[in-house]
């Protein structure tokens, strides 16, 4: 998802495309300046963005092999929380996870199921029930999008290998076609 798309996807939420424009734009500089300045920016649930300093190095030029001397030098650096790793890497995590946001967009009538959600257990047990109808299908038509496309690749792969150890025939084809 690049800015234009978080833009797209917010534009409902907040109202309108410009809200969403300086919403985004917002928090990003204010982000880039906190960091720029060299405090950290610690968003819970998301990760910490710090700047790190990083110290003059000897390296080496790729194409000569030559030693160049690179600079100190600071980069900006994010190291994500529990919260954001788990939902990554645990896709009962991410389907409590946005059971969660669709519940917090649907209005005040469903806050308290958002409570109720956010315990671990809640997590795991929730969208155990509801969600392996909806992810099966998905998975079966992408597993056979991607199998019936490769084996047309393979055929004409395979074709092109098939000719190959007959390499008079194969030129002698060749040849015949373009002229």
């Amino acid at each position: 998802m690049n800015k234009a798309e978080m833009v797209d996807a917010l534009e409902a939420r907040l109202g309108g495309r410009k809200q969403a424009v300086s919403a985004v734009e917002a928090v990003v500089e204010l982000i880039q300046l906190t960091v720029a300045k060299g405090d950290k920016v610690a968003i819970s649930g998301f990760g910490t963005f710090e700047k790190q300093a990083r110290n003059a190095r000897t390296g080496r030029n790729p194409r000569t092999g030559e030693a160049v001397k690179i600079k100190k030098t600071s980069v900006p650096r994010f190291r994500p929380g529990t919260a954001f790793k788990e939902i990554v890497s645990d896709t009962k995590a991410l389907r409590a996870f946005q059971a969660e946001v669709k519940e917090r967009t649907a209005g005040p009538a469903a806050a308290p199921a958002k409570k109720a959600a956010t315990t671990p257990a809640a997590r795991k047990a929730a969208p155990a029930r509801t969600a392996p109808v909806k992810a099966a299908p998905a998975r079966t038509s992408t597993a056979t999008a991607k199998k019936a496309a490769p084996p047309a690749r393979t055929t004409s792969t395979t074709t092109a290998r098939k000719a190959a150890p007959a390499k008079t025939a194969t030129t002698t084809r060749r040849v015949a076609k373009k002229a």
